[in-house]
């Protein structure tokens, strides 16, 4: 019979044996979850094989300790004296290319490795020296051109552009980025006109490392010139052809441009009427009447749009806008508008016909609002029906006006109707739009007509608006220079009526200034005629004018979405040229590009009333 202790000690060592090796299973299991950390697999932030210092210029230090191939190796700590040998003779080589690329082709390199003999498990030094020496200059440049553009009289002027607009001039450092950029540049600019199909058919780089000279060369083949042939549209349900192509205006038998297409496309988008376009030239087709393929996806026949907003002159505002792309019957666009914030509450609608040939159109609007205006509160009517004409860059518009208005302030109400003929035209030469750097706007309206009262006076009305933006920086305008040095933004503008003294005018047909776009320091409309009772009311004479310097804010040597402002504003209305006085606002402020447009932020005081106001608006419209 056992003994029992020899029984229990059995039982004891199974139990242990059993419970070691669930522990060394379970350990096993932890293991395979948890990330390997030991010496061998360290992240190379923990272990490597080497460090690199580089010892050159900053701007070439930067650019090899970004670009060399060696740093690819830190990590394989495992490399022996051998290998690591090869691999720094072979990133000998790669320096030498990495500084061929910005110029140097004659550089003193020489590597050096620190071994650690106290510590053989830290990582090696490698010491690169790196004395680029002189860079190689631009000796030569030659563009040669082959195809119907060496021949064509009318590509003279753009054989010449490239030639101009070739950045690489003789005396010139050589980069291989700068070489890579001109040749692209190049070839931008020879297929984006006449010769869509053009090509860099051979360039050359002679690089002489003894007398540092680079002689460039470039021949550019054009291919055919190409005219624009017949549009062919795909894609319309809603809208007929005849639409599209009007439009579009892109004349068959025109010379090929690729502005030409862009602008085509931008007004197709900003119609309103498509949600995508896009054009392209099927460059397949005869040379000289290549089909224009025009690819559309109709925007919703109706549409509503609801807004929140709001102004420092208007506060918040709520908006309501329903559009109707092709009203049954008349087959016109209808869009009406309702508008509400603190100080103007307007209901208005506009039917516009399709577009002719020539891109005039025909419009009719009504219009009902209700104002504060100056001292007074004033509710109006404006009919108005007429022809318009929007382009790229002049607008062009002639209609006739029926205005009502209903003017209540202190004591005194009035009622005056007119009716009157009036042309408007803008001009807009801004280098970009909404955010313009330089250029300038110009608008000018012009309207005559009569009175509809117990007496009819006749009335003439003229009123006239410009803006300038000049760089403060010499050169070509959005350059790294020009955009840090900002600029002035100078603005005027003027208006007049002509009429009898005793005449009853529409205080629409008047004048107010004052608020975020006009006078800054002032509320909105509160610069007018003033009566003997203090009243402010609206006059027959304005002049308002403001200069402003903006200049971009650098954070880090670095361009941001921001500008700083300063500015002096002045405007004045009256009732005879004589009586006017000028009253000033002056401030600083911010601009933001913001994905709507500019924010403006402005803190301004009126040196008149004697008072800071806040001024915010969003937008940029001439």
């Amino acid at each position: 019979m056992p003994d029992r202790r020899n029984i229990k000690l059995r039982q004891k060592l199974l139990l242990w044996s059993a419970w070691l090796v669930l522990m060394v299973g379970w350990a096993g299991a932890l293991q395979a979850q948890t990330p390997d950390t030991s010496p061998a697999t360290a992240p190379s932030s923990q272990r490597l094989a080497f460090d690199i210092e580089i010892q050159a210029p900053s701007g070439v230090q930067d650019y090899l300790q970004r670009h060399i191939e060696l740093q690819r190796y830190r990590e394989l700590i495992d490399l022996d004296a051998t290998e690591l040998a090869r691999l720094l003779t072979a990133a000998e080589r790669n320096l030498q290319d990495l500084l061929g690329t910005l110029g140097y082709f004659s550089a003193e390199i020489r590597l050096l490795v620190l071994d650690t003999p106290q510590n053989p498990k830290a990582a090696r030094h490698v010491v690169i020296t790196v004395q680029p020496g002189e860079p190689v200059k631009i000796s030569d440049v030659t563009i040669e051109f082959v195809g119907p553009i060496s021949q064509d009289d009318a590509a003279q002027a753009q054989r010449a552009a490239i030639r101009e607009t070739w950045t690489l001039r003789p005396g010139m450092t050589f980069t291989q980025a700068d070489w890579d950029g001109a040749k692209t540049r190049a070839l931008r600019l020879l297929t984006a006109q006449r010769y869509p199909l053009g090509a860099i058919i051979s360039s050359r780089s002679e690089i002489d490392p003894d007398t540092k000279n680079a002689r460039l060369g470039i021949t550019l083949d054009s291919g055919p010139a190409y005219r624009l042939g017949p549009i062919q549209i795909s894609g319309t349900q809603r809208y007929d052809t005849e639409l599209v192509a009007h439009l579009a205006r892109l004349n068959p038998g025109t010379d090929y441009s690729q502005s030409l297409l862009l602008e085509a496309q931008q007004r197709l988008t900003d119609s309103g009427f498509f949600d995508a376009v896009f054009i392209s030239l099927d460059t397949a087709g005869d040379p000289m009447g290549a089909p224009v393929l025009v690819q559309l996806r109709e925007a919703k026949l109706q549409k509503i749009v609801l807004g929140v907003g709001g102004s420092t002159d208007g506060g918040a505002r709520l908006s309501m806008e329903h559009t109707h792309n092709k009203v049954p019957g008349i087959g016109w666009r209808a869009t009406s508008k309702l508008s509400l914030d603190r100080e103007t509450r307007s209901l208005g609608t506009e039917l516009t016909a399709p577009p002719d040939e020539a891109g005039w159109r025909w419009v009719t609007s009504a219009l009902f609002q209700s104002q504060v205006s100056g001292s007074s509160d004033v509710n109006s009517q404006r009919y108005r029906v007429g022809r318009m004409q929007a382009g790229e860059r002049i607008d062009r518009n002639y209609y006739l006006q029926y205005d009502r208005a209903e003017t209540a302030g202190g004591s005194e109400s009035t009622t005056a109707n007119a009716l009157s003929a009036n042309y408007a035209w803008t001009l807009r030469n801004f280098d970009s739009l909404p955010f313009p750097s330089s250029g300038y706007g110009l608008g000018a309206e012009l309207g005559g007509g009569t009175t509809l009262g117990s007496s009819r006076e006749p009335f003439l009305r003229a009123q006239g608006r410009w803006l300038g933006l000049w760089p403060l920086a010499r050169g070509q305008a959005g350059t790294r220079s020009s955009s840090r040095a900002g600029r002035i933004a100078v603005r005027a503008e003027g208006g007049m009526v002509l009429a009898r003294t005793g005449a009853e005018l529409p205080s629409t047909q008047l004048f107010l200034t004052g608020g975020d776009t006009t006078v800054r320091g002032y509320a909105y409309r509160s610069i007018g005629k003033e009566l003997a009772n203090g009243e402010i009311v609206a006059g027959r004479y304005l002049a308002a004018g403001s200069v402003e310097w903006q200049r971009p804010i650098v954070v880090n040597d670095k361009l941001t979405d921001w500008e700083s402002t300063v500015f002096l504003d002045a405007g004045a209305v009256a009732d005879k040229p004589s009586a006017l006085r000028a009253q000033v606002g002056v401030g600083a402020g911010v601009r933001w590009k913001s994905p709507v447009g500019p924010l403006q932020i402005d803190l301004a005081y009126g040196v008149e009333v004697k008072k800071v106001r806040l001024h915010l608006s969003v937008g940029f419209t001439f």
